[in-house]
């Protein structure tokens, strides 16, 4: 099934929704894709610098591994197509525009914005109030 492509009728639909579970993200030198399967990273994305996963905060406490910062998960519950264009750039800006960084990251289906955990209720209020 194909995704919208359209961006109005995208930031008319976003429904975003906000993760109750706090992520980080780390790195690991000289690992592989599916080193730490363990983890149960929710992302991956390998770098020449490393290798970088998403978890769950609770999981790296645990684990003793170290991060930079929590972050929250707000999803796009609107099923963007990998072509839209716009949709990323319109959500950063609005975030920028309030002093709130954007890491996002593209799913098949919906688009995922990491925030700040200090960040996540206001970055969503601002997300669902349509000034998009």
């Amino acid at each position: 099934m194909a995704g919208e492509i359209d961006l109005k009728k995208l930031l008319e639909n976003l429904s975003p929704a906000l993760d109750s579970r706090e992520y980080v993200f780390c790195t690991f030198k000289d690992r592989i894709y599916g080193d730490y399967a363990e983890l149960k990273p929710i992302a991956s994305f390998l770098e020449p610098e490393g290798l970088t996963l998403v978890i769950p905060k609770h999981r790296a406490d645990k684990r003793g591994i170290s991060y930079d910062g929590a972050f929250s998960c707000i999803s796009l519950n609107v099923h963007s197509s990998l072509e839209a264009v716009g949709l990323t750039a319109s959500v950063s800006r609005l975030l920028a525009e309030h002093d709130i960084s954007a890491n996002m990251i593209a799913g098949y289906f919906h688009d995922h914005i990491f925030v700040n955990s200090n960040n996540a209720q206001r970055a969503l209020v601002l997300l669902q109030s349509g000034h998009l």
